[in-house]
Parts: structure tokens; sequence; C-alpha cells
């Protein structure tokens, strides 16, 4: 299938669930009960606005069962936090875990929903006594409430963004312990994992996310699957994508067809 073939409108992404899993995963809904490779990760595992996202890549070029455990806007919370996720984790012979950012996750400053990680339920009092002057009322997403933080009070902010980093090593390790098998870590996006530069602001995704933390966990890993999108692929911009007008900007943002294609024939180097 060409990229410009892809016309406009909206994907049908066959959500489905697993046994008591209390996340919608996309479909279609495959088998469980022979060999596979798990693939659990956030809105590019999931392969939003796209026909066919690098787990169905990979499966194509390998025959293995590839299973998609994506989920839009994702931490690693939503996965430790649903038993039967670690279950199918468990039973399955390769997991590729995808590297989220730290930002999506509940902590000592804040709390996200549990399942919609990038939702910002509320701040705790130790927030509230770091940033007294915020109100965090206005705030439904965890990315707006980091911005605005990043710009009012860049000094104390990098102290939150430090406890985030703390804590996605913490949680990426529980992790791992639980998944007994062979693991890949993924690093998917538009730039490499360098360490972070000592001012504030956002920066890039995964977000608060470099080197030196993903080093810390290879002790636990059989790899790390290091994806940077090409300059081709990054000026394709939506090119191949599949959307409507009201999701046209979303899909701006996101890795298309060719940076997925790059992912998957890296997978399947790595996997072989």
């Amino acid at each position: 299938m060409s990229f410009e073939k892809l016309g406009r409108g909206r994907l049908d992404y066959q959500p489905c669930r697993y046994g008591d899993a209390r996340l919608m995963f996309r479909g279609p809904r495959r088998d469980l009960s022979g060999r596979y490779t798990l693939f659990i990760g956030g809105t590019e595992t999931y392969g939003k606005f796209l026909a066919r996202p690098f787990p169905a890549l990979v499966e194509e070029a390998t025959g293995r069962t590839c299973v998609n455990f994506g989920c839009v806007n994702a931490g690693v919370d939503a996965f430790l936090g649903d038993p039967h996720v670690l279950e199918v984790a468990q039973r399955a012979e390769v997991v590729v875990v995808q590297i989220l950012g730290a930002h999506n996750m509940s902590n000592r400053f804040y709390r996200v929903h549990p399942r919609r990680n990038d939702r910002f339920l509320d701040a705790s009092p130790v927030m509230k006594s770091v940033f007294p002057e915020i109100d965090f009322t206005e705030f439904h997403f965890t990315r707006h409430m980091l911005g605005t933080l990043s710009a009012r009070a860049p000094e104390r902010y990098l102290l939150l963004r430090d406890e985030l980093r703390q804590a996605w090593v913490a949680r990426m390790r529980l992790l791992l312990n639980s998944i007994p098998g062979r693991k890949h870590l993924l690093w998917f996006t538009a730039q490499a994992p360098e360490n972070l530069p000592p001012n504030s602001g956002l920066g890039g995704d995964p977000l608060f996310i470099d080197r030196a933390m993903v080093d810390t966990l290879r002790p636990q890993i059989s790899g790390l699957v290091e994806v940077v999108a090409s300059a081709e692929a990054l000026q394709q911009g939506s090119r191949g994508m599949v959307y409507d007008e009201m999701e046209k900007m979303s899909a701006r943002r996101m890795l298309g067809p060719l940076a997925h294609a790059e992912a998957a024939a890296a997978l399947v180097a790595a996997l072989a």
C-alpha cells in the first residue's frame, strides 16, 4: 500500500479488551493461546492515524503473532496498574516495551488517571506547598500543567522534573522485573536519547528521559532498540496518515508511516 493512496477519514482501530484487563487495546483481537510477541507502549505503539503501525509491520515481516498493547497517551502506570496486562506479558515469548515519558504517571507531586495517564487529577500537599501561587484546578492534562509551571516557576519546576525522573526509573524497574522472559526496550522518537540540558523546559518526547536513565535499566533487559526517525521520514509529516479535518493538527505531531517502517526494520533485526 503506497502512502499516497491512503485517504482522509477515520480509521477503525477495532478496539478490544483481553480477559479481565481494564485497558482497551488496538485490534483486531489476537489469539494468545500460542506463541506471541507482545508490544507495550503509548500512542506510537498504538499507531494512531496509521493503518499499519510498527507491530503490524513486524508481524508481516516475521510471521510472528504480534499483540499490540499500545494505549494512546499511556504512561508506565497504565500497565503496572492492570494485573492482566502483566499476566499476558509473563506468557509472551518476547516483550517489547516502548520507552514512555515520565510526565504521565502519579508521583509525590500529583496524581493522574489510572488508565488515561495524560489526565491530571489533583496536586498533592507537597505540590501546593512548592507552587502556592498556582491554581491547579485550571489543569486537566499533565503536559499543559507542566508547561505552565516551567514558564512561571522555572527553578522550582526543576525539583518536580527531578522527582518525575527518579519515579520513572523506579517504576520502569518494577515493570521490567514483572516480565520474566526476553524483553527489549524501544526508543522510538524524533531525537536521540542524549542527556538532558540543565535548564528548564519540557523538551522533546519522551519527556524528561535521557540516555543515563535508560542505561540504568540495561541489566534488566535483553536489548535496547534505538530508532530515531530519519530526516526523510520527518519531512513527510502527516502524509500517508488517515484522519479527518478535526484531527489534522494532532496527526502532524505524530510519526508517520515511513518512521514506523524504520522502527519495524530495526525490531525485526533485533528479534531475529
